[in-house]
């Protein structure tokens, strides 16, 4: 049973990365339904947070179906970070999560994110005061670290849980390589073997299909997978993994209806979440990759991006239900 605090998730839980303007609370209902067994809101910046701007404060919308759920933290200052911690604190989440590993420029030359990879004793000294800021368990995302040189990971995993973090989930990159190249688990692995680290590690990278799941399992012997851009439009591929590794055997892909039935929740949460401009504006990213593989989809695709009321939609969704009933993906 692996376990983050009391937090019990399972023999090998699978956990839905935080993804700025994507793991928002429609986009988590449907990975819920689709078998993830721990996720994180988006990132919440602290400065936004402590200046009580608008979109950091709905970040932290949480609901009681969602659980186990972490807010996941980002920021550039100490004490804003701590205060922070409080703050998110007050909203009853499970966990609180900070974010090392966000690579994009916005965040890491503000000195947050990715950026205290270059700056671990900051690192520390950030986490130590989220710690203490905190009653719920404290867990880090990070990377291996900035750059080829600098892969000072297995360094930061035994300071970090010296300083009370519950766990660490860590993406195979460094951040000069953004997304590119293929995942590196050799140093999670060897962190799984260090005989010092009792905290649960979590590995995240390039996970995409059950049969990649199970191999990583059983090669570098990480306690548990997060899963990040291959459940986007496609949340199935938890409940898919969980059932190859406990049975060998793929589970039958979803159906053009079943696909229909979770795009149509996911736009109905988007839609009272949002309200009804915003809600239909941000699913216009989702539709192509929900419904990724069906043949001579692009007409259709084109009439969702292009739709601006929930009615025009519904009425292509019906009409891709009919036109595709007897195709799966």
């Amino acid at each position: 049973m692996v376990k983050i605090g009391n937090i019990e998730l399972g023999e090998f839980p699978l956990l839905l990365a935080p993804m700025e303007d994507v793991s928002d609370p429609p986009f988590r209902a449907v990975c819920k339904e689709g078998g993830a067994d721990l996720m994180y809101t988006e990132f919440v910046s602290s400065e936004g947070l402590i200046r009580d701007a608008a979109k950091s404060v709905q970040k932290l919308d949480i609901f009681e179906y969602e659980r186990p759920i972490g807010i996941q933290l980002f920021g550039s200052d100490i004490e804003t970070m701590g205060e922070c911690a409080r703050i998110a604190s007050n909203v009853h989440p499970d966990l609180i999560d900070i974010n090392y590993g966000c690579p994009v420029k916005q965040v890491a030359c503000r000195g947050a994110g990715a950026a205290l990879l270059q700056d671990i004793p900051k690192m520390v000294k950030m986490t130590e005061a989220v710690v203490k800021a905190t009653h719920l368990p404290v867990t880090v995302k990070t990377r291996l670290g900035w750059d080829e040189s600098t892969k000072n990971i297995q360094d930061v995993a035994e300071r970090l849980q010296d300083i009370g973090i519950k766990a660490l989930t860590i993406h195979g990159r460094t951040r000069v390589q953004m997304y590119k190249g293929e995942a590196d688990w050799t140093l999670i692995g060897k962190i799984k073997e260090n005989s010092r680290i009792q905290i649960p590690i979590f590995g995240n990278g390039d996970i995409d299909s059950p049969e990649k799941a199970l191999e990583y399992r059983n090669r570098f012997g990480v306690d548990g997978i997060m899963i990040g851009r291959a459940s986007i439009g496609y949340p199935w591929i938890f409940n898919e993994i969980k059932h190859f590794i406990r049975t060998g055997e793929h589970l039958l892909p979803p159906t053009t209806a079943e696909r229909v039935r979770v795009c149509r929740k996911h736009l109905d949460f988007s839609i009272r979440w949002k309200g009804a401009k915003t809600g239909v504006f941000e699913m216009r990213r989702h539709y192509t990759t929900y419904f990724k593989g069906l043949n001579n989809f692009k007409p259709y695709r084109m009439r969702l991006v292009e739709a601006h009321t929930y009615e025009e939609i519904i009425e292509i969704l019906e009409e891709v239900s009919d036109a595709f009933s007897m195709e799966m993906a």
